[in-house]
């Protein structure tokens, strides 16, 4: 089975950061999302759930 993107179309990368505030890939990752292996993406979802958790955006909305 596929590994499904983690985007939810709110497509803004923060300037700061680098990251998207929607899914918290880099500009990098989501460019490179559609020819990466599924272990690539499985490790870019990892890491990018550890950027959501470490965000001073998550917690000031929570």
């Amino acid at each position: 089975m596929p590994v499904k993107s983690p985007c939810i179309g709110t497509c803004v990368l923060d300037p700061k950061s680098g990251h998207c505030m929607g899914c918290y890939r880099t500009g990098d990752e989501i460019g490179a999302w559609m020819s990466m292996s599924d272990g690539a993406k499985k490790r870019v979802i990892a890491n990018a759930q550890k950027r959501k958790a470490n965000s001073p955006a998550k917690s000031s909305q929570d």
